[in-house]
């Protein structure tokens, strides 16, 4: 296998990596803004490797979820011919994969801020990518802004990347001192998209089962199914069994789910089966799940909102935003042409607000 660094790949980041090897030598921080498909989880830590400026220190990456930490290591891993924990390493809650040979780590926000916390200068660490920094929870924020804080006390050569599929570029390129803002093209695999107008009187459940049922009589590939939550898991996956529809695998994914289902979910379906992956938005970024062709997004999420009155956190179901929808549709167009099932009206679309709100803006 080639270096790390000389790995070439079909992937439409590709003929970006030029401009921003360039770019974040040049200067200590850069926005990259890339579409679903277009490569950037996996190809850009992989093409800094041997930069000059990181000087056979570590890259460390962000990721919003322990699935997606876990996932993009292995494919990196198997990009170059190596297992996870050689060149390629993550670190997780209660998981990790790294050894003294390790040059990418990839982990999560939470294990990123212990880390920076007890050890503020990032000793060994040249440059921090916050991948799919769009979904804004408080750890992303928190971690931008301690390495900011590295960056401005400590550690001036420290290289920031923000990366994102749907974000506006403008704020955060103005927060890393006009850092320049990158965009790249993605993996144009048509996904065409069909609203079904959903009557309100009746069930979430029961239309998302209605949506499933069509999908299975009347389209091919592997379903992925956008939730709110657990329990709306729950209750599709009791209405799926009951359609008694052969050579059929139904497969929660969601963040409390044990690591090794979390693991089957992603892999392809066995020879002569079909797949219906009932997620909740922990599938919308940085995922790849083998043999999917259908989406149907039921428009919820769940985020956390302060409640003043109790002075806690509790979670609430509101509508996806546009780039939240745009992230789910994008799934079924990542290995071919692909269907997504809104069960919202062309109308309602319009209605979208165009981001989903940073959770600091409703914390405590």
């Amino acid at each position: 296998m080639p270096a790390p660094s000389a790995l070439r790949t079909d992937l439409p980041i590709e003929k970006l990596l030029p401009e921003l090897r360039a770019a974040l030598t040049a200067g200590p921080s850069a926005v990259l803004q890339a579409p679903p498909g277009a490569g950037k989880t996996t190809r850009v830590p992989l093409a800094l490797l041997d930069e000059a400026w990181l000087a056979g220190r570590r890259i460390v990456m962000l990721e919003p979820r322990r699935l997606a930490a876990r996932a993009a290591a292995k494919r990196m891993a198997d990009m170059i011919g190596e297992t996870v924990g050689e060149t390629i390493g993550y670190r997780v809650r209660l998981d990790s994969a790294v050894s003294r040979a390790t040059r990418v780590e990839v982990v999560t926000a939470g294990v990123f801020i212990r880390q920076i916390q007890d050890d503020p200068s990032l000793e060994g660490v040249g440059a921090v990518l916050f991948d799919e920094f769009h979904e804004r929870s408080l750890d992303v924020d928190l971690g931008l802004a301690l390495a900011l804080d590295a960056r401005q006390a400590l550690r001036p050569e420290l290289r920031l990347l923000v990366m994102s599929a749907t974000l506006d570029g403008g704020p955060i390129a103005k927060l890393l001192e006009d850092a320049p803002i990158l965009t790249s093209e993605g993996k144009r695999y048509p996904v065409e998209t069909r609203h079904l107008a959903r009557d309100p009187t009746t069930r979430l459940d029961e239309t998302v089962a209605n949506a499933i049922r069509r999908a299975l009589d009347g389209d091919e590939g592997d379903i992925l199914v956008f939730l709110p939550g657990v329990g709306d898991i729950r209750r599709v996956e009791q209405r799926v069994q009951d359609f008694s529809f052969p050579s059929l695998d139904i497969v929660p994914l969601y963040s409390d789910l044990p690591l090794d289902r979390q693991d089957a979910a992603l892999r392809p379906a066995p020879a002569g089966r079909r797949k219906v992956v009932l997620a909740t938005s922990i599938a919308e970024t940085s995922l790849t799940i083998e043999g999917v062709r259908v989406v149907i997004d039921s428009g919820f999420m769940r985020v956390p909102r302060f409640d003043p009155g109790t002075g806690m956190s509790r979670l609430e179901t509101v509508r996806a935003s546009r780039a939240a929808a745009d992230q789910r549709r994008g799934r079924a167009g990542r290995l071919g042409p692909g269907l997504c099932y809104r069960l919202w009206t062309e109308a309602a679309d319009r209605q979208l607000i165009p981001y989903t709100a940073p959770e600091i803006a409703d914390a405590d």
